[in-house]
């Protein structure tokens, strides 16, 4: 599986659909309304339009102010604003309101909190329960800087799937996930695949920053090794020429390779593709 392209010039398998259309339209309307900040567009998502179109969406919890600043994220880094308390009862009227079928939500990074914003997930799952129960509900959480407790507060509350994007490979990690700790994030699925057993654990990991293919079979095994069992695999893509530079563009076929590999080492649900972001597609 060698390299096939250089990162000078972006390849074709890469060309991404503007978002456009009725639809997109009544999302981009709705999260003005209930003053809403979403992956999808705060993260320049390539899939939004179809995201969108079928009824899934991914929302930023607890401000657009990170306390850590990966080199990879287009989020900005700095003193983030105290949590909004009327955040979770807009998030499920605007989830009610669009007939949101699979509600993804994460959060910037806060270890300027106590829990790092574990209660502010657990109140979201509590008013998507109440005002858009048909919902199935996604969390993507941070690793709370290892509570146990924080865990905890978010595995009590019950979503349908919990996620915890591991990135990229360890190697990378001092460059690449300022703040991060690759130990501890194996920890967040080995504790909660121990709080609840049946709750699926979710994963994702970025391709192109110089990992190194036994690295990234080494990453799949560890997550494995520790519960989870659905993962996505996906190209990375610099926000700007100030962040990480790219290493290369991995094709399909390299991805269609990894995507075996994980199903060969136990994983049931693999998304693995060039435009593959870790909501994409949820199952």
């Amino acid at each position: 599986m060698d390299l096939v392209t250089s990162p000078a010039k972006r390849p074709s398998w890469l060309t991404i659909r503007v978002p456009s259309g009725e639809r997109v339209a009544e999302v981009s309307g709705a999260l003005r309304r209930h003053g809403l900040r979403t992956v999808c567009r705060d993260a320049r998502c390539p899939n939004v339009a179809e995201c969108w179109g079928e009824g899934t969406a991914t929302v930023i919890l607890l401000g657009g102010i990170c306390t850590r600043g990966c080199a990879f994220c287009s989020v900005t880094a700095g003193t983030p604003a105290p949590p909004d308390s009327t955040e979770p009862d807009r998030t499920a009227r605007a989830a009610a309101e669009l007939g949101w079928r699979h509600v993804v939500v994460t959060s910037v990074t806060r270890d300027d909190l106590p829990d790092g914003g574990a209660a502010h997930f657990a109140a979201v799952v509590r008013a998507l329960r109440r005002e858009a129960p048909g919902a199935a509900v996604e969390l993507l959480i941070p690793d709370f800087g290892g509570s146990g407790d924080a865990l905890r507060t978010v595995v009590d509350a019950a979503p349908d799937i919990l996620a915890h994007n591991v990135e990229t490979v360890p190697r990378l990690y001092p460059a690449v996930r300022r703040g991060a700790d690759y130990p501890r994030s194996l920890a967040v699925f080995r504790r909660a695949a121990a709080m609840r057993p049946d709750l699926p654990l979710k994963s994702g990991i970025m391709l192109g920053l110089g990992e190194t293919e036994d690295e990234v079979s080494a990453v799949l095994r560890d997550l494995h090794g520790a519960g989870c069992r659905s993962i996505t695999l996906g190209q990375y893509l610099p926000p700007s020429r100030d962040h990480y530079p790219l290493a290369e563009y991995v094709s399909p076929e390299r991805f269609d390779a990894f995507a075996a590999l994980a199903r060969e080492i136990g994983f049931r649900k693999i998304r693995s593709g060039p435009l593959v972001r870790s909501s994409y597609k949820p199952s």
